[in-house]
């Protein structure tokens, strides 16, 4: 959405290699070092008659390691790379000892190889692990042109091979850092998301408990006036706390889930706002009523969900605050791009809340979309919570 949110770290490499080299970059690679091979091969840069197939055998060892550097792992990597490159660092070694003036160092399949172990080395190995590994190969692609003797067109072509390698650290260190930056926007995009579960976790707790309640003291009440009624309200005390538990559970495992790819944010739609004005006038004292107006079909995520909390914290509420209510109305009108929820009881007026969470955070909510909330008593008696939500929000759309 850090390490954590990519799961163990075999699964992390693996998922990180397939992210930079699939298998049409691996085979292009695999094509151009072995046409590099032959046509090296073809200009008589690797057989020296007097001093055998050196430069043969130093540029198939780089060509080989290059080729199979994607499925290495972060330590194994560098260890290759620093292989490859020791390798021809001796190679330029025995060249500039044994070779003669006129002779020819060059040959491109080797440097282009170790090319291509310096840019991998640098997009994902071991930082402590790279840290020798890098040099190594950059002065393993920069001396081999001058590794029998320093004339102008061997320095120019030392020099080219120096800028080339220093493009292909530069692009591997980018990825790095564009990885690292994922990584660290996945983090706090998860980190957000734990949040806004955990308000989503409070306010559902508290309706059902807050239900449960209610029937606890209806039972309570009707025991002695009618204690046949009490039975019944225990089955559904029973039920009513079974299913909470069961829907806790289950939200409290997505959050624990850290590995898994389901999103944290609990999903709900308009069919869920009516199961909850139905569970509403299930429980007893005050009957609920929902209208709908306007299609709901395209909404977007946000939106619905942000409607269901709405709902789900006005009748918390009502349950709590609303004394000597009898009847709740539940509206939700979508009217082009706003869609706008109102929720009022008919109740004794109340004074507008200082503690607790739940209207300030349903606030924040709201206006993490682009909507306004207002709540308070109403002219004619009651108290009503009303919020205005735009369909289409330029953060949903930036996210």
């Amino acid at each position: 959405m850090a390490e954590t949110a990519y799961g163990a770290a075999g699964r992390t490499g693996g998922r990180e290699r397939a992210l930079f080299l699939p298998a049409t970059a691996w085979l292009l690679l695999v094509v151009c070092l072995a046409g590099l091979v032959v046509l090296d091969a073809a200009a008589g840069f690797y057989w020296v008659v007097e001093h055998g197939p050196a430069k043969l055998i130093g540029a198939l060892l780089a060509v080989v390691l290059a080729v199979v550097s994607p499925r290495l792992g972060s330590r194994a990597l560098p260890l290759a790379g620093a292989a490859a490159a020791f390798v021809s660092l001796c190679v330029s070694g025995y060249l500039h000892v044994e070779m003669r003036a006129g002779s020819q160092a060059i040959g491109f399949a080797e440097p282009a190889a170790l090319g291509a172990l310096l840019l991998l080395v640098a997009r994902r190995a071991r930082p402590s692990w790279a840290a020798p590994a890098v040099p190594l190969l950059y002065a393993a692609i920069v001396l081999r042109p001058v590794a029998v003797t320093a004339r102008q067109s061997t320095v120019i072509l030392a020099l080219l091979f120096a800028l080339g390698a220093v493009t292909l650290l530069g692009i591997g260190l980018g990825m790095r850092l564009l990885l690292a930056d994922r990584r660290r926007q996945a983090a706090a995009l998860r980190l957000e998301q734990r949040t806004e579960f955990a308000r989503d976790l409070h306010d559902f707790v508290a309706h059902h408990v807050t239900g449960i309640v209610v029937q606890a003291q209806g039972a309570q009440a009707m025991a002695d006036r009618r204690p046949e009624l009490v039975p019944p309200a225990l089955q559904r005390i029973e039920q009513a706390g079974s299913e909470a538990l069961t829907s806790m559970r289950h939200m409290v495992g997505m959050l624990r889930d850290a590995d898994g790819e389901v999103a944290l944010t609990p999903l709900a739609g308009i069919g869920e706002v009516r199961s909850l004005v139905e569970e509403f006038s299930a429980v007893g004292g005050a009957r609920g009523r929902l209208d709908l107006e306007g299609s709901f079909d395209d909404l977007p995520v946000e939106v619905t969900t942000t409607v269901h909390r709405v709902v789900m914290e006005a009748l918390t509420n009502v349950r709590k605050h609303a004394h000597g209510c009898t009847e709740v109305r539940v509206r939700v009108d979508r009217t082009g791009d706003r869609v706008t929820v109102r929720v009022g009881d008919d109740g004794q007026p109340r004074p507008l809340p200082h503690g607790g969470f739940g209207l300030k955070g349903l606030s924040e909510r709201v206006g993490l979309i682009g909507g306004s909330l207002r709540a308070g008593p109403v002219t004619g008696g009651g108290w009503a919570v009303e919020a205005a939500l735009p369909v289409v929000t330029a953060g949903a759309v930036a996210s």
